[in-house]
């Protein structure tokens, strides 16, 4: 019985080695003969022929023999089965035919003899030392195939690059015309070259997606990365988060680039992408200051003060050319008109909207649309400008070619032209006798219009001063300016729900105020606990007439929380305004604010691990609302642990909207020369620049995160010796590599530390100090949850170091940072 077992286990053993199941190895002694096989998830590395063809090839191939991902021998074939796929004695990768000749071999000098062979899960083919070490892999040699994790490199400086090559044919894989490679451009793009020849691009990378794609979506969660190794080397890849979705990037043999998704219940690859689904897509099919659109009719024309090079073959739809002929000099090169008189009408810039921009010329990083264009203006050589928060601004100074109008994405463009040329002026050029009607028309209504609002306007302002707030509980429309934006927001339904209470009913309420009630102290005064006659506890923030808030932050913070309705927001139940008296009414929240928790013993000591984890996706979840997901979208400006209440679950809910601002349209940033908040959770570039976003809110939380795991405020690091603050402490033991230190003794589980140690990871991605570089909050829930499971490395935090922030502020600044009064100083404010 235990021989006829053995016999059977040596016979299924051979079966296995022979047809290379559950095989994914080989060594020295080893080899693969024509029809073997080595397979690792849904990968084989074997021998293969393409279609109408006899020739054989060693490839890796997924799932079925049609799908190949990676050839060895592709311009070496081999005519006949006797092929076979070995480690020769100097220790390469080789395919060998009949005859035991070599006919490709992976080429590496200088190896061990004992190296091993392995394909991996992800499809990799490894060659390793007797180390252990990766000697040569399949993903550093591609094919036409881009699988996920594998890089396209590109390095200037020696030269060396990884790129995909296509086929020659269906039948034939050895290298075709057709090449896809990342080009370290000013700014970095992806190009298809037939040959030498641009045949696509994809625009400029921003730092989450190209300009030229308009479907590319733009977070972590699909994995698009393009970044700088630490020799200069520029590279793209891609990854994804749910590692039995497998989705492959394709350069066929007619230099077409698509994305390729297996369909696990059809057993079948189908296409989610193409990179070229239109004549439009073909680089420079329009020429030179040619624009290409796909509705239109030609799908070529001429940008806006510019005439075909060649009139009679732009008319034959042969566009080469291009349209480099202005119609109008420009002023600045031609600083008189033909008659020598000087000509005063200075350049201007026509905008074009949805733009696949051209190849980038250079770019700098300015922080507004303003600049740049000011920049652009003042270069006569600069014809051209395009401005984006990511990436900053760009500026051309040659001719202008592959663009192409989108329907949406892009980015937008701005053409200089002469005066005369920009379409404001098109009646000009249309009549004379119009633009002089309509002028005269213009001015005498205008008149008309201004003195009447001038009257309106001072008979009503002492009016409006007194009855705004009145209008407000009556449930009228109304508009609340900020430095941002215009908010004509709130309907006479949705005001009539917020309940209005008068000061005697709060007074009652809260004992007249008295001090056993009250809560805390926030930044524009006292928060009191209160029980209405009906036994409802509430909890009553009452602005102090000496704080920085106002009337505009206190509209604010009714209008904005008075919309939003998610479980990490505090509910606003009604608001209170009488004479000098503001006063908003909040839900109560039995355990008061987070800082108590996490800052001061002995309530820490109850908030453990697990209930530590749910008020940081909590807070996560809260802030997705604010920014991605309500019917405003907010950036609260003041994310802090006293300005996280919770629950009698311990719920977390983020409270104090006083300074939050609501983003109207497509902005994804805007400035003010307001600053305000708490200095320790202010991001970088809001506190120097005035410059505020959805990275702003993701710093704060990113400090917050920091704090909750590591028990400590961020601020408590000013007296120490080293003069750190908590990100420079955490940034010193990441790379120590001690960041296990951080951890709170008093939540520290064996079991536990690899998800805290996550949560750091996690918390110094959200502080990093370019806001680029920032995920946001869906990416950071994506990232808690585990969904995505390879983080990025973080790059070095902003503030570090005291010292760092004392040298980049001015001397005012600094009196603010270090002051514990709230107080205005310049143009900033601390709280």
């Amino acid at each position: 019985m235990n021989i006829s077992l053995l016999s059977i286990l040596i016979i299924f053993y051979s079966l296995c080695l022979h047809y290379g199941i559950a095989i994914n190895n080989i060594t020295l002694s080893q080899s693969i003969n024509d029809p073997e096989t080595l397979s690792s998830n849904g990968f084989t590395l074997g021998f293969l022929s393409p279609p109408n063809s006899t020739n054989r090839y060693v490839g890796i191939w997924y799932m079925t023999e049609s799908t190949v991902v990676w050839l060895a021998n592709r311009n070496q074939p081999l005519r006949d089965s006797l092929g076979s796929f070995a480690i020769s004695e100097d220790g390469n990768l080789v395919v060998m035919n009949g005859t035991k000749k070599v006919i490709w071999s992976s080429n590496v000098s200088n190896i061990a003899t004992n190296s091993t062979c392995q394909l991996l899960d992800s499809g990799n083919l490894v060659l390793m030392d007797s180390a252990g070490d990766k000697v040569w892999e399949s993903f550093k040699n591609p094919t036409d195939t881009l699988l996920p994790n594998m890089k396209i490199t590109n390095n200037n400086k020696s030269g060396e690059k990884v790129e995909l090559t296509s086929w020659k044919s269906p039948s034939d894989p050895s290298i075709g015309s057709f090449s896809l490679s990342i080009e370290p451009l000013n700014i970095p793009e992806g190009f298809i070259w037939n040959k030498t020849v641009a045949y696509w691009r994809t625009g400029p990378w921003t730092g989450d997606v190209f300009l030229g794609i308009p479907m590319m979506n733009s977070s972590y969660l699909n994995g698009y990365r393009l970044d700088y190794e630490e020799d200069g080397t520029v590279f793209l890849t891609y990854s994804y988060s749910n590692e039995s979705y497998l989705a492959v990037f394709v350069l066929d043999w007619q230099g077409k680039f698509e994305q390729r998704f297996w369909d696990h219940e059809k057993k079948e690859w189908q296409v989610g992408w193409k990179a070229q689904s239109s004549e439009c897509d073909v680089y420079g099919i329009c020429g030179p200051f040619g624009i290409c659109s796909v509705e239109s009719s030609p799908i070529c024309t001429c940008l806006e003060g510019f005439e075909p090079s060649n009139t009679e073959e732009w008319n034959s739809n042969n566009w080469t050319n291009g349209c480099v002929n202005r119609r109008t000099k420009l002023q600045c090169e031609s600083a008189k008109t033909q008659n020598g008189s000087v000509n005063s009408k200075e350049d201007g810039f026509e905008k074009l909207e949805m733009i696949k921009v051209p190849e980038v010329t250079a770019f700098s990083w300015l922080k507004t649309e303003d600049s740049c264009r000011s920049q652009c203006m003042e270069n006569c050589t600069c014809i051209a400008y395009s401005f984006d928060e990511e990436v900053g601004c760009m500026t051309w100074i040659n001719n202008l070619t592959d663009m192409q109008q989108f329907s949406s994405g892009g980015s937008n463009l701005y053409i200089r032209l002469a005066n005369s040329e920009l379409s404001i002026n098109d009646n000009e050029k249309d009549s004379k006798t119009t633009i002089i009607t309509i002028t005269v028309t213009v001015i005498v209504g205008t008149i008309i219009i201004v003195t009447c609002a001038y009257f309106l306007w001072k008979r009503s302002a002492r009016k409006r001063k007194r009855d705004e707030f009145s209008r407000f509980n009556r449930g009228e429309t109304i508009v609340v300016n900020t430095s941002d934006m215009k908010i004509e927001e709130q309907s006479e339904m949705e005001l009539q729900e917020l309940l209005l209470f008068d000061t005697e009913t709060l007074s009652v309420a809260t004992n007249n105020f008295d001090l056993s009630n009250k809560l805390g102290q926030g930044g524009f005064g006292p928060v009191y606990k209160g029980k209405l006659k009906d036994g409802k506890e509430i909890a009553v923030k009452r602005l102090s007439k000496a704080s920085g808030q106002g009337l505009e932050e206190f509209m604010n913070e009714v209008v904005v929380i008075s919309k939003l309705q998610h479980r990490n927001l505090v509910r606003l139940l009604g608001c209170c305004r009488e004479g000098d008296e503001k006063m908003l009414i909040y839900e109560y929240m039995a355990n008061k604010s987070l800082d108590k928790f996490v800052f001061g013993p002995p309530e820490h000591k109850f908030l453990d691990w697990g209930k530590r984890f749910n008020i940081i996706e909590g807070i996560a979840r809260g802030l997705l609302y604010l920014h991605r997901d309500s019917r405003l979208r907010i950036i609260h400006r003041d994310l802090k642990a006293s300005n996280i209440l919770l629950d009698e679950e311990l719920n977390p809910k983020i409270s104090d909207f006083g300074l939050a601002r609501i983003f109207g349209g497509h902005r994804d940033e805007a400035n003010t020369a307001r600053v305000v908040g708490t200095y320790g959770y202010m991001a970088p570039e809001y506190a120097m620049e005035g410059l505020f976003s959805e990275k702003s809110d993701v710093f704060s939380f990113g400090v917050l995160l920091l704090e909750i795991v590591s028990g400590k405020k961020n601020s408590s690091f000013y007296n120490n010796e080293e003069s750190q603050s908590l990100l420079g402490f955490a940034w010193n033991l990441w790379n120590e590599e001690n960041i296990v230190s951080i951890i709170d003794e008093g939540i520290y589980e064996g079991m536990k530390e690899r998800d805290i140690l996550r949560c750091v990871h996690i918390g110094l991605l959200c502080v990093q100090e370019s806001a680029r570089d920032r995920p946001n909050m869906a990416t950071v829930i994506s990232m808690l949850n585990s969904e995505i499971v390879n983080l990025p490395q973080p790059k070095q935090p902003a503030f570090i170091e005291r010292n760092n922030i004392i040298n980049s502020l001015s001397s005012e600044e600094c009196l603010v940072l270090f002051s514990n009064n709230i107080v205005t100083l310049t143009n900033i404010q601390g709280r």
